[in-house]
């Protein structure tokens, strides 16, 4: 009877997670991740655009795993311009995205856990607002609305009600017109072998 009791126990106890900070041995688990939650589609989006050959933000590549280690959510920012302001200066911003947990972990608060903790710690490293392409509906909970990037654009197709932003300083995207274009840093390229 107590083993029976413990598998009940076992099944409705809440699943238990933790968010850290991505590292190297992530990069697997997380592309696969990727590819489960957003399809073999997801490299032509225009976020993607902006990512590709990219690092994510200092600090804001972030995971979910579960009790063992593994990845079951991850979420990554990026350093962009967000268009220029009246003065024609760059934006400083980043860019959210993307965000996806294991199918199977889905409904248990770890997506909503993962844009907590990047949103925090972005305003904790002195960032300014954050953009993000993605369901208004989902995104508004954590204050991301389209009316601060209505004059900003995604380089190549975007939904423009999907297109939202939020300020982490009050009057950051005040003025801000044109096209988001990317700023962080590159990847490293590999050395490249030249025959002898």
């Amino acid at each position: 009877m107590a083993a029976v009791l413990d598998s009940v126990r076992a099944f409705f106890a809440p699943t238990t997670f933790t968010i850290d900070a991505e590292n190297p041995s992530d990069v697997v688990a997380r592309e696969n991740l990727l590819d489960r939650v957003m399809g073999s589609d997801r490299r032509k989006k225009s976020s993607e655009k902006i990512r590709r050959n990219r690092v994510p933000a200092e600090g804001l590549a972030l995971v979910a795993r579960d009790r063992d280690g593994h990845v079951i959510g991850s979420v990554r920012l990026w350093n962009i311009e967000a268009g220029v302001n009246d003065e024609g200066t760059p934006i400083n911003a980043l860019l959210l995205g993307p965000l996806a947990v294991a199918p199977h972990h889905g409904g248990k608060g770890i997506g909503s856990a993962l844009m907590r903790a990047a949103i925090l710690e972005a305003k904790n490293r002195g960032h300014g607002a954050v953009l993000l392409v993605g369901d208004a509906a989902y995104y508004e909970r954590f204050g991301f609305f389209a009316e601060k990037a209505r004059h900003l654009v995604m380089p190549g197709p975007f939904e423009r009600s999907r297109f939202l932003a939020l300020e982490l300083t009050e009057g950051w995207l005040d003025g801000a017109a044109g096209m988001i274009v990317p700023s962080g840093r590159m990847l490293a390229s590999a050395p490249v072998r030249r025959a002898a």
